[in-house]
């Protein structure tokens, strides 16, 4: 599987961004879907996941109410609709796929392939 994750860029405190990310080759394989977060000197994060075969996303507690992720199945794509920004949210975004298929996987030891990353920088 791979991964392109775009969408990124710099904005202004209280600003909505979308990124998106889209899988190529053997998305058959696909069993959970989610983003992570990685800040300068901090360690990767989840932001949200979902269960590629359906379900409703999960979501770390310091983005719930602010950013949605939309799944696509037909196209493969998992988009990260991310409204008013903080310059906390200042990060390196992820993309990643499990295929080996875990029950629930949260971590980012649990996911197997990952994007290339696309930055977020929020200014205050």
């Amino acid at each position: 599987v791979q991964l392109q994750a775009s969408g990124g860029g710099l904005v202004q405190a209280g600003s909505p961004l979308r990124l998106a990310c889209a899988a190529s080759g053997r998305t058959d394989r696909i069993n959970h879907m989610a983003w992570f977060r990685q800040a300068p000197g901090k360690e990767r994060q989840l932001v949200g996941a979902v269960n590629w075969r359906g379900g409703y996303p999960d979501y770390s507690d310091d983005v719930k109410e602010r950013f949605i992720i939309f799944r696509d199945n037909a196209k493969s794509t998992l988009d990260l609709q991310m409204t008013s920004l903080m310059p906390e949210d200042t990060a390196i975004y992820y993309c990643a796929v499990d295929t080996i298929g875990r029950i629930r996987p949260r971590t980012r030891n649990e996911f197997d392939y990952w994007g290339q990353g696309t930055q977020v920088t929020v200014s205050s």
